[in-house]
C-alpha cells in the first residue's frame, strides 16, 4: 500500500513538472516572436532617405534664399564619420515637412548630443563653452567640426581636427597663439617632419573637448598640471626636474618655476640654438638677479648674448632640469663634481682652474678683496687719464681754434720746397701694421666688452660672428707681440750692435726727462694766453705717453690676454682668481687703450685744427721743412748745427703716394672715431 502510494506521488509530480517546463517553452517562443516582430517594425520605420535627399542636394545649384550653398557632395558624406547615419535621423522634420530650400535650418546641437553626451557635459564646463557669445565664440559642432556631412572621424588625417589640420582649425581664432607655435620645434617636428603620432599638436596639451584657461586648475597647463602634460612626451626630462630644486619647489607653491616659466608655451625653440641659450639666462633672471647680473657681466655671459655656439648659459653649468644646491652631493656644482662640469668646455682642468669665481663682483670686497682693490685701481686709471687728457684736449682745441682764426698757423702739409724725413719705410711699415692689428682688435673686442648694448649684435654680426670675431681677435693679438717683439729686437740691435746712443735719454729719447715737464707747463700757459707755444724737439709729452701707453698696453693687455686664452695652463701657475683679475685688467686696459687712441692719439696727430683734417707724415715718412721749423724748432736747430740736415732733406711725397696715404690714413680714423662713439655712447648709457 505504502510503495503503491510512493508511486502514485511520483507519478504526479513527473506530470505537473512536464506541463511547468512546456509553459515555460511556450512563454519563451512568444519572447522572442514578439522581439523579432519588435525589431522588424523598428527596422519597417527607421526613415531611409539618404538617397532621395542626396538626389536634390548633390547639386552645386541648391541654394537657400539667401544665396548660400547647401550642397552635400555624396562622395564625401559616405567617407565621413556619420556615413551610416540617414539624413533624417539628424533633420528630424524632414520626415514630416515637405521643405522647401532653407526651412529647415541647421542641425541643433541637442540632436548631436544625443551620441555625443559626454563630449557636450566636457564642452559644457571649458572655456569654449562658458564663452558663449562674442564674435569668436562656439555656437555649435560645426565651429571645429567643419559640416557634419562631411567630418571624418578621429585619426582619420583628412579631419579638421587631425593633428596637422588643427593649426588651421584652432588658428582661425587664435591666430597669435598659431603663430608662435609655427616656429616652434613642435611645430617644425610635427609640419616638417611628419612626426604626427609624436609631435604635440594643440589638443595634445590643452585637451579636447575638457580645454580650460591655465589659470583654472582644471587645465592641463595649470601650473600644478604642466609637468604632467610635458611629462607625458618628454618622461626623462620630468622625473630630473621632479627631483630637481625647482621641482621640489613646485609641490608647494605653484608660483616656483615650472616648464613654461622657462620654455615659451607655444613658440617654444630649441635650448639648445644659441639666441635661446642666451634667452633663457635671462629667463633666470627673473627668479636670480643678482647672480644673473654678474654671469652676465662675466665672459660667459657676454659671449652667450652675443650668440656664441660654446659660451656656457646658466644651463651648461647647473643642468636645465637636474639642477641643485651646491650642497647636494648630485648636484653638477658640487666640488666633487667641478672637475666634470668645467671639464666638459674646458680640457685638463686643475684644482686651482676650478676655484675660479664664474658669478664675481668687483665691487664687493667680501667676496674677493684682490679683485676690489684691482677693481678700484682700473676705474681709478680710466677716470684719471680720460678725465685729464679729456680737459687737456679741450683746452688745445679752443687755444687753436683762435690761433687758426688769428692766422698763426702758415705752414700746412703741403708745400713745393724740400720735405725733411721723420720715418724710415721699416718704421713706416711698423705704424701700419700696428694700426691694422689694433683696429682689428677693437672691433672684434669691443662688442663683447659692451655686449649688452643695442650696437654690439649688429657689429659681431657684420664680421661673422663671435666665433669668427674671436678668431680674428686672436690672430690679431699675435700679430700685436710679433710688433712688440720685433720693436725691442730693433732697439737692443741699435743699443748692442750698432752702439748706438740716446735711447734712455735726451732728444732721440721716449723716456720722459724734465724739460717735459717744463714744455707741459708752457702748453697750460699757451692753453690760457699766458704765453708762446713752447720749443719742441723730436718728441713732445703727449707723444712720449702715446709710446709709453701703448708699449705699457701691449705688455699689460698681451699677458692678461694669454692669460685668458690659455687658462688651464695659467692657473698651474696662479690662483683661480687670477682669471677673474686677467679678466678685469684686459677688459679695462683695452678700454683704456682704445679710447685714448680713437680719441687723444687721433686729435694729438690729425684732428687738431692746426693738422685737421689729417697729418700723413707717418704714412710717406716725411714733412715739408718749413713745417718741421716751425713745428720742431729744437730739433731743425741741432741738425743745422750738427751738419746734417742735408742729409734729412728729402723729395716731396708722389701724388699717388699722397693719395695712398690719405686713403688709408681717412678710413683708419672714421673707423677709430666711429668705435670712440660707440664707447662713450656706452658708457654714458651704464651711468644713466
Amino acid at each position: 500500500m505504502r510503495l503503491w502510494e510512493t508511486n502514485s506521488i511520483t507519478t504526479r509530480a513527473g506530470a505537473v513538472a512536464r506541463k511547468a517546463l512546456l509553459a515555460l517553452g511556450v512563454a519563451l517562443l512568444g519572447s522572442l516572436a514578439t522581439t523579432a516582430w519588435a525589431q522588424d517594425t523598428q527596422a519597417e520605420t527607421k526613415p531611409n532617405t539618404k538617397a532621395a535627399c542626396l538626389e536634390c542636394h548633390d547639386d552645386p545649384k541648391v541654394k537657400d534664399e539667401g544665396g548660400k550653398s547647401m550642397r552635400v557632395i555624396g562622395d564625401e558624406f559616405q567617407r565621413s564619420a556619420h556615413r551610416k547615419l540617414d539624413c533624417a535621423e539628424c533633420h528630424t522634420s524632414a520626415l514630416t515637412v515637405k521643405h522647401t530650400p532653407g526651412k529647415l535650418g541647421p542641425v541643433s546641437p541637442e540632436v548631436c548630443q544625443d551620441c555625443h553626451e559626454d563630449a557636450f557635459k566636457a564642452v559644457a564646463t571649458s572655456i569654449h563653452g562658458r564663452r558663449a557669445d562674442g564674435p569668436r565664440a562656439i555656437k555649435d559642432c560645426m565651429g571645429c567640426h567643419d559640416s557634419l556631412h562631411s567630418v571624418r572621424k578621429e585619426g582619420d588625417p583628412a579631419s579638421t581636427l587631425s593633428p596637422v589640420n588643427q593649426i588651421k582649425t584652432c588658428g582661425s581664432c587664435h591666430e597669435d597663439m598659431m603663430a608662435d607655435y609655427e616656429s616652434s620645434v613642435h611645430a617644425r617636428a610635427l609640419l616638417k617632419s611628419g612626426l604626427t603620432e609624436a609631435a604635440p599638436s594643440c589638443s595634445s596639451c590643452h585637451g579636447k573637448h575638457e580645454i580650460h584657461e591655465k589659470a583654472n586648475a582644471a587645465s592641463t597647463t595649470h601650473p600644478a598640471k604642466i609637468g604632467e602634460t610635458c611629462g607625458s612626451c618628454h618622461k626623462g626630462i620630468l622625473a630630473e626636474f621632479n627631483e630637481s630644486a625647482h621641482g621640489k619647489a613646485t609641490k608647494g607653491d605653484i608660483k616656483q618655476p615650472v616648464c613654461s616659466t622657462c620654455h615659451e608655451p607655444h613658440a617654444i625653440k630649441n635650448p639648445d640654438a644659441a639666441a635661446m641659450r642666451h634667452k633663457m639666462s635671462d629667463g633666470c633672471g627673473d627668479c636670480h638677479e643678482k647672480v644673473t647680473a654678474t654671469f652676465r657681466d662675466g665672459f660667459h655671459g657676454k659671449a652667450a648674448s652675443l650668440g656664441h655656439g660654446k659660451a656656457a648659459a646658466c644651463a651648461a653649468c647647473h643642468t636645465p632640469h637636474a639642477n641643485l644646491p651646491k650642497s647636494d652631493p648630485r648636484s653638477s656644482i658640487h666640488p666633487d663634481n667641478l672637475a666634470k662640469t668645467c671639464g666638459a668646455c674646458h680640457q685638463g682642468v686643475n684644482a686651482s682652474f676650478l676655484t675660479y669665481d664664474p658669478h664675481a663682483n668687483p665691487s664687493d670686497p667680501n667676496r674677493n678683496v684682490y679683485l676690489y682693490w684691482l677693481y678700484i685701481a682700473m676705474t681709478g686709471l680710466l677716470l684719471g687719464v680720460f678725465g685729464f687728457f679729456g680737459l687737456h684736449g679741450l683746452l688745445w682745441m679752443q687755444r687753436a681754434l683762435v690761433g687758426k682764426l688769428r692766422g698763426e698757423f702758415k705752414f700746412g702739409h703741403h708745400s713745393d720746397g724740400p720735405y725733411v724725413r721723420r720715418f724710415s719705410s721699416m718704421q713706416m711699415g711698423v705704424h701700419i701694421t700696428i694700426v691694422l692689428s689694433f683696429l682689428v682688435l677693437a672691433a672684434t673686442g669691443l662688442p663683447l666688452h659692451f655686449a649688452h648694448t643695442t650696437w654690439s649684435p649688429t657689429l659681431m654680426a657684420l664680421l661673422g660672428g663671435p666665433e669668427v670675431a674671436g678668431y680674428l681677435h686672436r690672430v690679431a693679438g699675435a700679430v700685436t707681440f710679433g710688433y712688440f717683439i720685433w720693436h725691442l729686437g730693433m732697439l737692443l740691435h741699435g743699443l748692442f750692435f750698432k752702439n748706438e746712443r740716446g735711447y734712455f735719454w735726451g732728444p732721440r729719447s721716449m723716456v720722459p726727462q724734465p724739460k717735459d715737464l717744463f714744455d707741459f707747463i708752457g702748453m697750460m700757459k699757451y692753453f690760457f694766453y699766458l704765453g708762446p707755444r713752447p720749443k719742441f724737439d723730436r718728441f713732445t709729452y703727449w707723444e712720449k705717453f702715446d709710446y709709453l701707453a701703448v708699449f705699457w698696453g701691449v705688455a699689460i693687455i698681451g699677458i692678461s690676454g694669454l692669460v685668458l686664452w690659455f687658462p688651464t695652463q695659467a692657473t698651474m701657475l696662479l690662483p683661480g682668481w687670477a682669471l677673474n683679475a686677467a679678466y678685469i685688467i684686459h677688459g679695462d686696459e683695452a678700454l683704456l687703450a682704445t679710447g685714448f687712441i680713437f680719441l687723444f692719439h687721433f686729435f694729438h696727430t690729425h684732428l687738431r685744427p692746426e693738422a685737421f683734417p689729417l697729418d700723413p707724415v707717418i704714412f710717406v715718412g716725411c714733412m715739408p721743412l718749413d713745417r718741421f721749423k716751425d713745428e720742431r724748432p729744437l730739433e731743425y736747430e741741432r741738425l743745422v748745427a750738427s751738419g746734417k740736415l742735408e742729409e734729412y732733406l728729402v723729395p716731396p711725397p708722389t701724388a699717388q703716394a699722397l693719395r695712398r696715404a690719405h686713403i688709408f690714413g681717412f678710413t683708419a680714423v672714421a673707423l677709430g672715431v666711429a668705435l670712440a662713439l660707440f664707447i662713450f655712447a656706452s658708457l654714458l648709457g651704464g651711468l644713466h
